[in-house]
């Protein structure tokens, strides 16, 4: 929650004056009421916020102006969304509301600003409130988009200014951002700032590798500018036909001698690539940061007539591989197919002076506009281009998911989810159609995305003219022939069978509705089979449902349907005054009757037998039933976290667990803050990886003599194997924190013959 203390007369004057920049730059657009309602909705923001302040101390109507600013002059939206922007927090966190909103400023406002405020109630009926909330802001995107856009400027505004907030708040916010607003600004094409998002994240879960990257990023700047000044010498001596403006442009001139020449301007960038970027690179490709030479991409972008665009880049694409060697297997034509979220531009990497590798991007000034701020400039030029129809039957895909009833807000996220891939595979119906499905999409998936009704009575499935399973991975540029029988009906081995949200969706429907339908029959059996036992069924329907162990009442007709409960079992109970009472249970035989202290469930009803100086909320772990996460293994120094398992035990995480994402952004309600206080004496577990190149002789014995004998650590387990002059070796050691485990890992990395050392991250 906000806090709150009087605006000083200097911040009045500094919160005017960031209101006045923004008006001016949203004012050439302005058209009917625009003006009047942008000035109406600061004023009624201003005074809605009042002496409310953000974490970082500033007056908090400095938020909605700085994401307004965001909306219009970083993702390209227009007053509404502005006014919108200005808006979008006074129904939640002031006494505004939404029928004032709907009032003074319409139901185009009105909805952006409904959309963007946090449903109440929700810990009563969601096992999860963030899912639900995403829901609800997510459910708003095939009716207006400008309510998700405006909630990604939120988000990154948040995100620039996340420093104010305590470590373990952070660490719940960079789960939730990288779960689905990172995903969902590069679906929809925002890729500044996904990157920015992306940065940001690592500089909170791992600040050590990101201040790293930074730190040698500033040490080599200069000879990466060098760098990229030589790699445009010959190129632009190859391209005489260049010639130079006063503003530091080009034109390209097609003929020789000029005469009716085609004439352009284009521009040349080397950018930098993302912090983000690069950590990856250092984790995948396990090498030192000197030896990461594509740190940078060369992007050319030319001023072009629409009609010359895909002309004009070939002949760039030709010049600069007349100069500088290609990689063919690195060229992407995202020209001829642009991606999913309308991207365009053609990359292809080369061979640059000094033997380095260097990305070379050519795009159009409209392709660049596209990638810069996406979505919102695909509507500029709509109808263009092929842009449009990907995202329209994206926005079909996603209007389809919100028509499947799903169980629950969690569900809906996982299927709403999948439909923000980042990579795809382009296939073809036999018709020579193509559709865009995601990385990893199989042919069943296939059959569901073109429809609905097609996947139900899908049988069997011809790739390229082969019959194939219909759990195929999609290969690019497979043509596929679905066939088809008005008999087949979905069943749950399917789900296992499909990867879209799309397709999980449909599938679960047809069950359920199958499900509903087979349960309608069980519901009528068994009023028969209580009525010619003369007693109630809606009196007696709930205990059967206990006494039995199902969960519903649906499960317990479904299995009567299916013929997996038996009514004959119903004779166990004996029947009262229309009542059934069920058989008394005994205990075993010798049992002693259970404590007030053994029936408690409470995280504190048991300690744990080692001492690990851990703080879960301030308070000494050892007061706590836990245990440390298996999928992480976490050693004294990494940054953790403490989940509360549905046994009330708590489970210890490291920050960049595989499962700490899922589990942050679904259940942080569940998530408790937990941090390291002073050096102990316990021993953790902690499992390496080692590679190397394997002489024949004596690797075992070196390894064990440095870990046991130089090193003084105990091991858990060692295994190594070794084929064609190369081995593996993975090997469990106990470690006090995580400084001894780096000196034992840069120890072992010395040895002669070890190229490869690095912790194991289930």
């Amino acid at each position: 929650m906000p806090t709150y203390k009087a605006i000083s007369p200097n911040e009045l004057l500094e919160i005017k004056e960031a209101y006045t920049e923004l008006f001016d730059k949203v004012s050439p657009k302005f058209k009917g009421d625009d003006e009047e309602n942008i000035n109406e909705a600061f004023e009624l923001a201003l005074e809605a916020h009042g002496e409310q302040r953000r974490k970082s101390g500033e007056p908090y109507i400095m938020h909605p102006i700085e994401v307004a600013r965001i909306c219009f002059e970083e993702i390209g939206l227009g007053p509404t969304a502005v006014i919108g922007a200005i808006l979008h927090d006074v129904v939640e966190d002031t006494q505004i509301s939404q029928s004032d909103i709907l009032d003074k400023f319409g139901p185009k406002v009105s909805k952006i600003v409904d959309g963007l405020t946090k449903i109440d109630g929700l810990y009563n009926n969601e096992s999860s409130p963030q899912a639900a909330n995403l829901k609800k802001v997510l459910s708003t995107l095939v009716e207006d988009v400008r309510v998700i856009l405006i909630k990604l400027a939120d988000r990154l505004h948040n995100m620039r200014t996340i420093d104010s907030m305590p470590r373990h708040k952070q660490i719940g916010i960079a789960a939730e951002t990288s779960y689905i607003y990172v995903p969902l600004a590069h679906r929809l094409g925002l890729y500044n700032i996904k990157k920015e998002i992306e940065d940001i994240i690592l500089k909170i879960k791992e600040p050590e590798d990101y201040n790293y990257i930074i730190s040698k990023i500033k040490e080599t700047e200069g000879d990466r500018k060098n760098y990229i000044q030589d790699f445009f010498k010959p190129l632009s001596a190859k391209l005489d036909k260049l010639k130079e403006d006063t503003n530091g442009r080009y034109k390209y001139m097609a003929s020789e001698n000029g005469d009716e020449a085609l004439t352009f301007d284009y521009r040349i960038l080397g950018r930098t690539k993302a912090v983000s970027s690069i950590y990856n690179k250092l984790k995948t490709k396990k090498v030192p940061f000197e030896k990461i030479y594509d740190l940078f991409a060369i992007r050319i972008i030319a001023d072009v007539p629409i009609e010359e665009e895909k002309q004009i880049c070939w002949q760039i694409y030709s010049i600069v591989t007349d100069v500088y060697k290609p990689i063919p297997e690195r060229l992407k034509d995202w020209i001829t197919s642009p991606k999913g979220n309308g991207y365009e531009s053609l990359h292809t990497t080369v061979i640059g002076p000094e033997g380095r590798y260097v990305e070379v991007q050519v795009r159009t000034e409209r392709m660049d506009e596209i990638a810069e701020k996406g979505f919102a400039a695909h509507w500029k030029y709509k109808g263009v281009n092929t842009s449009n129809n990907v995202y329209d039957r994206w926005l079909n895909n996603i209007r389809e998911i919100l028509d499947t009833q799903h169980s629950d807000a969690i569900e809906f996220l996982n299927d709403f989810k999948t439909n923000l891939f980042s990579e795809e595979v382009y296939v073809f119906t036999p018709n020579g159609d193509m559709r865009v499905l995601p990385k990893g999409a199989t042919a069943l998936d296939f059959a569901f995305d073109i429809h609905s009704d097609l996947g139900y009575k899908t049988t069997a499935i011809k790739v390229n003219n082969k019959i194939v399973p219909m759990g195929y991975k999609l290969q690019n540029g497979d043509q596929l022939e679905i066939i088809t029988s008005k008999n087949q009906k979905p069943s749950e081995s399917w789900l296992k069978m499909v990867v879209t949200g799309k397709a999980r969706s449909k599938i679960r429907a047809s069950m359920k509705e199958d499900r509903r339908a087979k349960g309608i029959l069980g519901k009528e059996a068994l009023e028969r089979k209580l009525r010619n036992m003369k007693v109630g069924f809606d009196e007696n329907v709930d205990l059967i449902v206990k006494h039995f162990g199902y969960q519903s009442r649906p499960d317990l007709y479904f299995d009567i349907s299916n013929d997996d409960f038996k009514m004959a079992e119903l004779k166990v109970f004996t029947v009262e005054n229309q009542r059934l009472v069920p058989p008394a249970k005994e205990p075993p035989k010798g049992s002693p009757a259970p404590t007030d202290e053994q029936t408690k469930t409470s995280p504190k009803s048991a300690k744990t037998k080692i001492s690990t100086n851990i703080l879960v909320n301030d308070e000494p772990i050892d007061q706590y039933k836990y245990d440390f996460a298996r999928c992480c293994k976490p050693v004294q120094g990494d940054p953790i976290f403490a989940y509360l398992t549905s046994e009330n035990s708590l489970k210890i995480h490291r920050l960049n667990c595989t499962n700490a994402e899922n589990l942050l952004m679904k259940y942080g309600y569940r998530v408790l803050k937990a941090e390291w206080t002073r050096l102990g004496n316990s021993e953790f577990i902690a499992e390496l990886m080692i590679k190397g190149v394997d002489s024949g002789v004596g690797v075992i014995q070196t390894l064990t003599n440095v870990i046991s004998n130089d090193l003084q650590l105990n091991m858990r387990s060692f295994s190594i194997k070794g084929k064609e002059g190369y081995f593996e070796g993975l090997i469990s050691v106990l470690v006090k924190n995580k400084d001894q485990l780096k000196l034992a890992m840069d120890a072992i990395e010395k040895l002669d013959g070890i190229y490869e050392i690095s912790r194991v991250e289930k």
